[in-house]
């Protein structure tokens, strides 16, 4: 953003002419000898034109008037911050300040107010707002104008549509999509209809070019905007701060490279490609192309990259990835993760603390209801019993659900019951849902 696009234009009115914008200079001639008016009388009067003084004809009398006569000029603050080029009153003023001594402690008294006076005028001048309330410069910080629930597209009113296609991203050598996969894919392209949602598995890498025989796969090739592709790391990081990083093979050994992995691909593919990302364990109840260049709050004062919606080659992303690299520690759980986007944000901002909804530079941090309404500490709740009421109100800001896949993975779901997890696969992953429903039949047990 340039320096030109903080300010908005300056209103100039009456009132802020006669108000804000003026500094009286009293001139006063009692006492002064003929030698202490030599002042250029028609400086004097174009000083005072430019000061908005209309009566010239008036003023020139008053210059002549003699002694006992209070000469005022006006000055206009505001054109001085336009950049008007005041007549240069250099001749003038030495001698208007020659008075008598008796008369001096006077003439500096009210030297010292007119410039206490101008000094405050200009403070309130830069720093306040004009009669209309437009403020002369814009925050750095805002709340996110991308946050709007409701809007199933992104819309001619609204922020500009998410460049690029919805992102999954699987890096382990597992081609065999569980229920929550299949899910979070089925709902991404059922919210999606007209975006091409992209499946990257590490694990398709060597294979053919046919898919493995798997149920999964053959319920999502029957959407026509999924693609299932190989993933491939080497080309993925080509180009990036994290090319580098992937060869050095000594990672592979920490206890949690495959969840850095997935940190790593998340933000190359954000600033190589930018569109939607989105982990495997979402279900997503909305479109999402009305975020831009967003993330959300997974609680207090934390970031986290399950969910991301940037364009190509976003100067955030960038410095993600340089993060990744100069401040690596693969041994502490989500240091390169939820870790590093909040010490980026923050960074990004110049803040301490991440508020809710807030923007600044042109990134966005949802709240926790956008994508997190169910904390990760109240993972259980997820297979609560909950009713169509109360679970729309608790989902009536939000645009998909993470189910926390790392703490709930090995928990039965009772798929024909009220759980909150049930009805959510039954309304946005019905094929999904379908298939579990068939397998809990004939395993006479629930799913997990």
């Amino acid at each position: 953003m340039s320096d030109k696009s903080m300010w908005r234009p300056v209103t100039t009115g009456t009132r802020q002419r006669s108000v804000l914008g003026l500094v009286l200079f009293n001139v006063f001639v009692n006492d002064l000898d003929d030698d202490g008016i030599q002042c250029n009388l028609n400086k004097f009067v174009d000083y005072a034109k430019l000061g908005g003084v209309v009566d010239t004809q008036g003023l020139k009398r008053l210059w002549h008037g003699g002694k006992g006569t209070q000469i005022t000029t006006v000055v206009l603050g505001e054109q001085a911050l336009m950049g008007v080029t005041l007549p240069r009153m250099s001749n003038c003023l030495p001698n208007l300040t020659t008075v008598p001594l008796s008369h001096r402690p006077g003439a500096l008294f009210i030297i010292t107010i007119s410039f206490v006076f101008f000094a405050t005028v200009m403070f309130y001048w830069r720093t306040g707002e004009d009669t209309e309330g437009q403020l002369y410069s814009l925050p750095t910080q805002s709340r996110c104008a991308q946050f709007l629930p409701y809007l199933p597209h992104g819309t001619a009113a609204g922020p500009s549509p998410s460049p690029g296609d919805v992102f999954f991203v699987e890096t382990s050598e597992q081609t065999n999509p569980s229920y929550l996969f299949t899910c979070s894919v089925e709902s991404a392209a059922r919210t999606h209809p007209e975006t091409r949602v992209v499946v990257l598995m590490k694990g398709l890498a060597n294979s053919n070019a046919s898919l493995p025989n798997h149920w999964g796969f053959s319920l999502l090739s029957s959407f026509p905007n999924v693609e299932i592709q190989p993933l491939d790391l080497l080309e993925l990081f080509s180009g990036t701060p994290l090319a580098k990083w992937y060869l050095q093979s000594e990672h592979q050994k920490e206890p949690y490279f495959l969840p850095v992995l997935s940190d790593a691909c998340r933000i190359a593919i954000m600033w190589k490609f930018g569109g939607i990302y989105l982990d495997t364990d979402f279900i997503v109840l909305r479109n999402l192309r009305n975020l831009t260049n967003a993330l959300g709050i997974q609680s207090q004062d934390i970031l986290n990259g399950a969910f991301l919606s940037f364009k190509p080659k976003h100067e955030f992303m960038e410095l993600c990835m340089k993060d990744f690299v100069e401040n690596y520690n693969g041994w502490v759980w989500a240091h390169q993760g939820p870790h590093l986007l909040t010490r980026v944000f923050k960074k990004w901002c110049s803040i301490s603390n991440i508020q809710n909804n807030m923007s600044c530079k042109g990134v966005c941090a949802l709240p926790p209801e956008a994508f997190y309404p169910i904390c990760w500490e109240d993972w259980k709740k997820l297979f609560d019993t909950i009713s169509s009421s109360e679970l729309q109100k608790l989902l009536k800001n939000t645009y998909a659900v993470h189910v926390w896949n790392k703490l709930s993975h090995g928990t039965r779901l009772e798929i024909t019951s009220q759980a909150l997890l049930a009805q959510l696969y039954s309304q946005f992953c019905p094929a999904t849902y379908a298939k579990m429903k068939k397998d809990s039949e004939e395993q006479s047990r629930p799913v997990m």
